[in-house]
């Protein structure tokens, strides 16, 4: 350590002497001229002068440790101070709380969770008497499509699942405001100190602000119900004539109502307020028993979808693995569909039985979902138990064109969606939580005992898919849902290191890792027990609606 300068203070009443070293500079005898006042009563070589303060010089020797422990007796703790650490008990480390990241995909209960705000533009939830398996989306007839502007409207239809009286409803919310802002400093100050505190200049640009702010107002909810015989298992809305509404039933039935007078009183309740505009606006009458039943099936099924090409043309399937086919008994102009007369309102249709269980799959034929072709009149496709997906023309009955086992351990295929801007892309979600997309050219291999190999396929889910839905305006993006929660994926996204990226065989035999959060997610949505449909909103968008056992939910997240 060396040498310290340290400059002492002493006593008052001592003195000290300016030590004089000798060098080769004349001395004070020979040289020194005392001024005038010192030449009497004391000599030159006599001379002291008074200082409080000295200089001393101490002197530190460097002292290590060991030598300190030497001179205490101590022998036995001669040891580095600075690296001795305390013992760590076994107890302790025991009882240390380890701290990990939440995974989606690794279970639990999310009871405990805390919704981020900040993660959604908008965020509504709603929980009804009695849940709801499925809920699909009510376009709007007079607010237009690709909406931004806040506040929204969301129209939706859903069936009950109740052990009393069920029903399907039509429901309304409107008013929907973005997630409130976080109030500024100032914004708070002014909210605690009242009105008075804000003076004129304030005022002013405060008035202009909110000009150009949303309005924020409370959600209003509005709904009317129709009776319904048992349980709803799945709901439809017609796509050429939002008035109609298919509902397959847990009695074995499918009925077909027309809700065209409670979207009137919908619409006609939040319209303008001028009374002349309310007054003049025609409502129809409310009907509310179904117009059309057909009981031909032999049991119950979830399967039921509308083509998007043909108008009225519907198809069913139930769980004993036969295809229904749908059409309007009488051809159905354009005129009709807009006009306010619904134009199968006194109608019935035609249902032809189409097709039956294959030879390849008696054991488990249940169809769990049909989806038609978004541009092909005749093209359908179904899920099957058992791991099959077909692939059907109606123009030639009683067999698919296309049939494969995707799932080589026999897992179910819950749910498919077909992509409406890219034709050829199909997806489909399992029973082992795996979800899949498929190129439809290459979907039919040679040999029939082997399986084909998507385009992708995700292993991260850890329980069954229940609803998957492509983006309607985007052709890469697609909704999930499981029992834990609803996500959103961007298929476009690839991962940045290619060593982690899935590619050829091992994507295609089971590429991906269950429970990892794969890349192209964006987005989950939590919260919900047992979330069982979800659906993009055609006119809002990235607007969500799902149904679960804790009720529905419309969002619309931050960052989409």
């Amino acid at each position: 350590m060396g040498k310290k300068s340290k400059r002492t203070r002493k006593s008052d009443d001592a003195a000290a002497q300016i030590i004089e070293e000798p060098t080769s500079t004349p001395s004070l005898k020979d040289e020194y001229r005392p001024a005038p006042s010192l030449r009497t009563g004391q000599q030159t070589d006599e001379l002291q002068c008074e200082d409080p303060y000295e200089d001393v010089y101490e002197e530190d020797d460097d002292v290590s440790y060991e030598d300190v422990y030497e001179s205490s007796g101590d022998e036995e703790e001669m040891v580095d101070a600075e690296t001795k650490l305390p013992a760590i008990n076994e107890s302790d480390r025991n009882n240390t709380t380890k701290v990990t990241a939440w995974n989606p995909f690794q279970g639990g209960n999310t009871s405990n969770l805390e919704m981020d705000e900040s993660a959604y533009k908008m965020h509504h939830a709603l929980t009804p008497e009695w849940p709801s398996l499925s809920l699909d989306i009510v376009p709007d007839r007079t607010l237009g499509d690709n909406r931004t502007r806040f506040p929204h409207v969301v129209t939706m239809v859903v069936g009950s699942q109740s052990d009393r009286s069920n029903k399907l409803t039509v429901l309304r919310m409107s008013d929907l405001c973005r997630m409130a802002k976080e109030k500024t400093e100032k914004e708070m100050d002014d909210e605690m100190l009242g009105e008075e505190w804000n003076n004129d200049s304030d005022g002013e640009e405060r008035s202009s602000s909110d000009d150009d702010e949303e309005e924020e107002l409370d959600p209003v909810l509005e709904n009317y119900a129709f009776p319904h015989e048992g349980g709803i298992n799945r709901i439809r809305v017609c796509p050429q004539n939002n008035d109609i509404v298919a509902a397959w039933g847990e009695k074995g039935t499918v009925s077909l109502y027309d809700v065209g007078g409670a979207l009137d009183l919908l619409d006609r309740s939040t319209m303008s307020s001028k009374a002349e505009t309310v007054s003049n606006y025609q409502v129809r009458k409310m009907r509310k028993d179904p117009f059309f039943v057909y009981s031909g099936h032999s049991t119950e099924g979830y399967a039921i979808d509308w083509s998007r090409v043909v108008p009225g043309r519907l198809a069913t399937a139930d769980c004993d693995g036969h295809i229904h086919i749908w059409n309007a008994s009488h051809p159905v102009a354009s005129k009709d569909i807009t006009s306010k007369s619904s134009p199968w309102g006194n109608s019935s249709f035609e249902v032809k039985p189409t097709y039956s269980p294959s030879g390849d799959n008696l054991d488990n034929p249940s169809v769990e979902d049909l989806q038609w072709s978004p541009n092909e009149a005749t093209v359908l496709a179904s899920a099957e138990c058992g791991g099959f997906v077909r692939i059907y023309d109606v123009r030639c009955p009683s067999k698919a064109m296309i049939s494969n086992k995707i799932h080589g351990s026999g897992a179910d295929v819950n749910v498919i969606s077909w992509n409406r801007l890219v034709s050829n892309l199909l997806a489909s979600g399992g029973d082992d939580g795996s979800f899949c997309v498929w190129d439809l050219r290459n979907f039919q291999t040679q040999d029939k005992f082997k399986q084909p190999k998507p385009l992708a396929r995700f292993h991260c889910h850890t329980t069954p898919i229940t609803s998957l839905e492509w983006h309607p305006t985007d052709e890469s993006m697609i909704a999930v849902s499981d029992d834990n929660g609803t996500y959103i994926y961007d298929l476009s996204i690839e991962e940045d290191d290619p060593e982690k990226a899935n590619h050829g065989v091992e994507e295609a035999e089971g590429g991906g890792v269950e429970g990892v959060i794969p890349p192209q997610l964006l987005f989950v949505h939590s919260g919900s027990e047992m979330t069982k449909e979800v659906h993009w909103h055609p006119q809002i968008p990235s607007c969500v609606a799902t149904t679960s056992l804790s009720g529905y939910s419309v969002f619309i997240p931050s960052n989409l």
